[in-house]
């Protein structure tokens, strides 16, 4: 079976790992369509790092069904290798020797001709904005360019599908956005990103759809509208300049909770345009004028609090498989 545009890039069913009397993985399922961007999000412990070390044949699964790019990973994980690319969340860049010398010995490993060695390692060295630097020790370079050129260099082999474990930790604001525009290209380039982070706004950002693990079992799936809406608590805030206006409202909206001091209301709403329509129509058949009306509506910190029952946001790869 090949991958179409249309096929799964990822699919597992029943995917199953302990390690001793640690169940990690409890039977997940995972379908990614080809050339999407999906992300796993969970807790420490959850088995994220578990589920790309597996999917991407760094170890075996206990049990479960999984293709990879079409290909069996039980019966031909080489095939899978050959398909796939991995950006682990440490870059594996050699800082002692030149960016340009780190994608020559990847293009080496990938067994390319010297000439065409040279020619997709200056290719990707001009994508990835690294040409001035390339003649300089990789010692040298900033966080943000240390991951630009290990994601380079995980393109050598020009991989279908690409692991991204943790790809902008410990990047500042503009390096981590850089890296945002690189994931889009690639998938624009009809590559399938598999991406865990510990940025609850990337996954937002960046992802078609997002499973929440925890506990070793997909939490929920869907798309990042989805999800949200999977979660209470959306509401919309009434602010008053005018007290006598602010206790009139109050008066007559009596489910609505009272912040006295900032002279506002917060009245249960799922952000719908249907009822913010009833709440103005009221507001003017009443005569009263708020002075700031905002909607707030469940983002991907509601949902991955109330899925994971409160544990700790995303944080470091959770496993310690070596």
């Amino acid at each position: 079976m090949t991958t179409t545009t249309n096929a799964l890039a990822i699919a597992a069913r029943g995917l199953h790992k302990s390690f001793g009397e640690k169940k990690v993985l409890d039977g997940i399922e995972l379908a990614v369509p080809a050339g999407t961007v999906f992300s796993l999000l969970g807790p420490n412990g959850a088995g994220k790092t578990t589920a790309v070390k597996i999917l991407s044949t760094l170890i075996t699964a206990d049990a479960g069904d999984l293709h990879v790019g079409g290909h069996d990973l039980a019966t031909d994980p080489q095939a899978v290798r050959a398909a796939i690319g991995v950006t682990g969340q440490f870059s594996a860049v050699d800082g002692l020797i030149t960016g340009e010398e780190n994608m020559l010995l990847m293009a080496d490993l990938h067994h390319l001709s010297k000439r065409e060695g040279r020619r997709v390692a200056a290719e990707l060295l001009e994508r990835f904005d690294l040409v001035e630097a390339a003649k300089k020790p990789v010692s040298t370079y900033s966080g943000g360019m240390k991951r630009r050129l290990d994601i380079a260099m995980t393109l050598v082999g020009a991989p279908r599908i690409i692991f991204l474990d943790e790809p902008t930790t410990g990047l500042d604001p503009r390096s981590r956005h850089t890296m945002w525009q690189i994931i889009r290209e690639l998938v624009s380039d009809g590559v399938t990103v598999f991406l865990t982070t510990q940025y609850l706004d990337e996954a937002d950002e960046l992802a078609d759809r997002i499973a929440v693990l925890n506990d070793g079992r997909i939490a929920a799936e869907g798309t990042a509208g989805e999800l949200k809406r999977l979660v209470p608590g959306g509401h919309v805030r009434l602010r008053f300049a005018d007290p006598a206006a602010y206790q009139s409202a109050a008066a007559t909206l009596r489910e609505a909770a009272r912040d006295d001091e900032a002279l506002a209301l917060q009245i249960p709403s799922d952000g719908s345009q249907r009822e913010l329509r009833s709440i103005l129509d009221w507001l003017d058949a009443a005569g009263i004028e708020a002075d700031e009306l905002t909607v707030h509506t469940p983002d991907l910190d509601d949902v991955f609090f109330a899925l994971t029952g409160g544990s700790d946001v995303p944080d470091q790869p959770e496993e310690t498989v070596r």
